[in-house]
């Protein structure tokens, strides 16, 4: 485990050590259009070609049936399936406040302004399958998506090498009340949603993480207008840990975040060597007994510690990073987070493991990722809804701004514009 120690780094460092490791995107987005031309071009038939050649599985049927579904619910154990319905339920909880009702607003006399949430009608729902089967990302998209009132929501995850799609992904599938699910996988998912195949309907919005090349096919789908929830690049987290922090806790969130995959990245800024000596070691042990070792030790290699003299530098440092999930293992806790302005979900104190919110809490987990917390938020269910604004104006409330808009028009040299304000009031005028 090689994880980088760096102590009082220069603000002109801070740049360079806080860049995500980078890869290579130019050959990849090559194979991905690649992949989505051949999925726009033959539907179906490229589906199947694909899932031969990427998963080494063949796939007769895209569509998973009832009779799959009913026998992944009875293989699993009821206490898996209690706790599923707990996230379920506290999911539903936090995100049912983000409804709001329509206010309509008289901005002036005769001027009525209000704002409408409409649904996004068809929404697609990536859920990677791999080394790690994300079911728990099913419940984060799904929920929202129910409670914002999408009228088709669709699933693709990849099958397995004996053609199957995992227990706990169908049983929290069906759960949440999405009947269409398919078994493809990779850029090629993303395309069959894009452009809809024979059996996979077309979508107009995509959510979901996935590898390099799902995430590369998202950015793609976009250039022919499908929307996609956010970029998303690999996974991560940044702990900010003082003297107060207990140092088993914070190792214990560096390796779940370092356990995603090589690619993911762990931070840890601290005031105190003592206290990034202690982590260290205790990741060091508890690195050994975990089932995904290689996965996490890949990862340590691309993450650092960092030792700063003070905490407005751990904030500063903190707020340049960005992090997807940031973990406030300090003293006044409360008071440095009121602070953070870039940050996907953050996790206040010692006992707020970033685990409660990839699972249960009642937050959502799909967040933004490389940085892109300085511009983006998390999925929610604003993020299933479009807002449609309207304005109604009587012929008094016409009056009243007519005369400032055709100024504005004329101004703008647009006379067709003021013309159009000009006949109404013209016509109000010569009726009264």
């Amino acid at each position: 485990m090689n994880m980088q120690i760096i102590k009082h780094p220069k603000k002109s460092e801070w740049n360079r050590l806080l860049k995500r490791p980078a890869m290579d995107s130019t050959s990849l987005e090559a194979s991905v259009a690649n992949i989505l031309h051949e999925v726009k071009a033959s539907g179906d038939e490229a589906l199947k070609r694909f899932a031969t050649i990427f998963d080494k599985v063949s796939v007769t049927e895209l569509q998973v049936t009832k009779e799959e579904i009913a026998v992944a619910e009875a293989s699993l154990s009821k206490e898996l399936k209690e706790a599923i319905a707990l996230a379920k339920q506290n999911i539903e909880t936090f995100h049912r406040k983000q409804v709001t009702a329509v206010e309509k607003i008289e901005t002036m006399p005769g001027v009525l302004c209000w704002r409408k949430t409409v649904a996004i009608e068809k929404v697609g729902l990536y859920i990677p399958g791999g080394t790690a089967p994300l079911f728990s990302t099913i419940l984060m998209l799904s929920v929202p998506a129910k409670i914002a009132g999408c009228k088709e929501i669709v699933l693709c995850t990849p099958p397995s090498k004996d053609g199957k799609i995992n227990a706990a992904i169908l049983y929290t599938a069906q759960l949440a009340g999405i009947t269409k699910i398919f078994k493809v996988g990779g850029a090629q998912a993303i395309g069959a949603m894009a452009y809809g195949t024979q059996t996979v309907p077309q979508v107009y919005k995509i959510f979901g993480p996935g590898n390099q090349y799902v995430t590369a096919a998202k950015q793609l789908v976009q250039k022919d207008g499908v929307a996609i929830d956010m970029p998303a690049g690999p996974s991560e987290v940044c702990v900010m840990a003082d003297d107060t922090a207990n140092p088993a806790f914070v190792a214990s969130d560096l390796l779940s975040q370092a356990e995603h995959g090589v690619d993911s990245q762990v931070l840890l800024v601290s005031t105190s060597e003592q206290m990034i000596d202690a982590v260290l070691k205790e990741t060091a042990a508890q690195l050994e007994a975990l089932p995904r070792k290689e996965f996490a030790a890949k990862a340590l290699e691309n993450s650092k510690a960092i030792l700063l003299p003070t905490v407005a530098e751990m904030i500063e440092l903190v707020n340049e990073y960005a992090a997807e999930h940031l973990i406030i293992s300090c003293n006044d806790e409360e008071a440095i987070a009121e602070q953070i302005i870039n940050a996907g979900s953050i996790f206040l104190g010692n006992y707020s493991p970033e685990s409660v919110g990839d699972y249960a809490s009642g937050t959502n987990h799909t967040l933004p990722t490389n940085g892109y917390a300085k511009a983006y938020s998390g999925v929610s269910v604003d993020s299933f809804v479009k807002k449609i604004t309207f304005q109604k104006l009587s012929k008094e409330g016409l009056q009243h701004i007519g005369k400032d808009v055709e100024l504005m028009a004329e101004a703008e040299g647009l006379q067709a514009h003021a013309e159009a304000v000009r006949k109404r009031t013209q016509d109000i005028e010569d009726r009264s």
